[in-house]
């Protein structure tokens, strides 16, 4: 694994503040600068380069920027998956190339692409190719709760209705009551690499979507999802799942027990950073 693979570019971050975060600030920040990235990162493969994504905001330790954001939907029956973004032919450096990429994200004028999702390797997952088919519902792993490893087999969809408890849950790490947690993985079936995330319910999350376009349109029912690789050293963190994050005032927070970068889930903020091009197929 390359040092630029395991230290993305981070160029900016922005805090959300009520109602949608424009771009266009962002979009002028470090024109030339973007460009020479660009240049660096389109070839070879595809979908690389500046990048403007949403995460859960890093507050502490090395990690560059926070971990970003996957929308998601909640089905008739309960059933919580990851919404991944519409596929679309582009042409980059002369070559046409497929890329799932959603220009206006359900009317929020977010641009919700795989790209912010192409830094630690996982650019060449299996499960970050366009057409990987998949139904994209979140599926248990083996648990890093007590309470998920009883409800759940490895491979179980995650069901909203198992977090009911979510504004009293508590596992002696932290206070409890500020949302329930579960591990999992994304458009990972009969893959050798799988795509490690944290599902988190929390009635701050709904009372924050309440006043936040993005917010409203990427989680549902106060549930939120991010892709749980640290940016710092992809290592997978943990939302009160160390015993020692309170050393670092990190027990409520998202911990990576590696090198100890902390993340706000409560907290969604926009980063620029270059995105890694998946391999070419």
């Amino acid at each position: 694994m390359s040092d630029s693979d395991k230290y993305p570019a981070d160029s900016g971050r922005r805090r959300f503040v009520k109602g949608v975060v424009g771009g266009a600030a962002l979009a002028g920040v470090g024109t030339t600068g973007a460009a020479a990235i660009n240049s660096a990162t389109t070839s070879p493969g595809a979908g690389g380069g500046p990048t403007q994504a949403y995460a859960i905001e890093n507050t502490g330790g090395p990690a560059p920027r926070g971990m970003p954001v996957i929308p998601i939907e909640i089905d008739g029956e309960g059933f919580i998956k990851g919404v991944w973004p519409e596929i679309q032919t582009i042409t980059q450096g002369g070559v046409e190339a497929q890329v799932a990429q959603t220009d206006d994200y359900k009317g929020t004028g977010v641009t919700y692409s795989q790209a912010w999702f192409q830094y630690c390797g996982v650019q060449s997952y299996e499960g970050m190719a366009p057409d990987f088919e998949s139904d994209n519902y979140f599926r248990s792993d083996s648990g890093g709760y007590e309470w998920q490893q009883e409800v759940y087999s490895d491979g179980d969809r995650l069901n909203v209705n198992d977090f009911d408890d979510y504004e009293s849950w508590g596992n002696g790490i932290g206070r409890a009551g500020l949302g329930k947690p579960a591990t999992g993985t994304w458009r990972s079936e009969d893959t050798e690499d799988t795509m490690p995330i944290q599902v988190l319910r929390s009635s701050r999350i709904e009372e924050a979507a309440q006043d936040n376009d993005f917010l409203a349109a990427a989680t549902d029912q106060g549930v939120i999802a991010w892709l749980n690789k640290c940016t710092h050293f992809c290592c997978v963190p943990g939302y009160k799942q160390a015993a020692d994050a309170a050393k670092f005032n990190a027990e409520d927070g998202v911990y990576c027990q590696c090198h100890q970068s902390v993340y706000d889930p409560f907290s969604i903020v926009q980063t620029l950073f270059t995105a890694l091009p998946r391999p070419e197929e």
